[in-house]
């Protein structure tokens, strides 16, 4: 079983620079939510980030791809419906983050914050890697403490932008390494026909 795990979590790590190239495009849709609020206002801002938000698997996608990789996982990869279930939980949890919106802009940016760090939690499973945690727990964490203090939303769109920026690029960094140590011991995952 840990080795079917292994191959799996390697087969993600390869195919989307182990999660970095969506976190850098999630990165920059924060920074983009960040200057709506500057140069327009907090209620563009929360649609920067939540219609920006649908374009950014599909820029991972292109950013995994300009790095040289797939930017899709094997077909059969056992965590295909882990990612597709953690998708999911972030579309549904939405719906919270734009009600305390509606009852004071000052907490979208906090919620949001606690709905991606909850997310990449499962990302620690998803590539195998614990980085994820210390990332899902400095989101939630901004989120919790810029909740709490009801801070203008400039900080909490900041605060994602930066953060997954930070956490992108140390992963980059991470997964150039490990591509110039190993060919990542892929392995195919194609459904065998019965």
């Amino acid at each position: 079983m840990n080795d079917s795990l292994n191959a799996a979590q390697t087969d993600m790590r390869f195919a989307y620079c182990s999660g970095a190239a969506g976190m850098l495009a999630s990165s920059l849709i924060w920074l983009g939510s960040a200057a709506a609020v500057v140069f327009a206002s907090a209620q563009q801002a929360l649609w920067v980030l939540l219609i920006g938000g649908m374009f950014i698997h599909p820029l991972g996608v292109v950013i995994a791809k300009l790095a040289g990789r797939p930017g899709n996982h094997s077909k059969g990869n056992p965590l295909a419906g882990l990612a597709y279930a953690s998708t999911f939980w972030l579309i549904f949890s939405l719906p919270l983050a734009f009600a305390a919106a509606q009852l004071r802009i000052e907490w979208f940016f906090p919620a949001m914050l606690l709905v991606i760090g909850g997310r990449y939690l499962v990302f620690s499973s998803l590539f195998g890697m614990r980085l994820f945690w210390f990332c899902g727990l400095a989101l939630a964490g901004a989120g919790f403490v810029l909740g709490q203090f009801a801070a203008a939303p400039l900080y909490g769109a900041l605060a994602g932008g930066v953060i997954e920026l930070i956490f992108a690029l140390v992963i980059f960094v991470q997964d150039k390494k490990a591509a110039q140590q190993s060919t990542f011991g892929l392995q195919n995952f194609q459904v065998q026909d019965s």
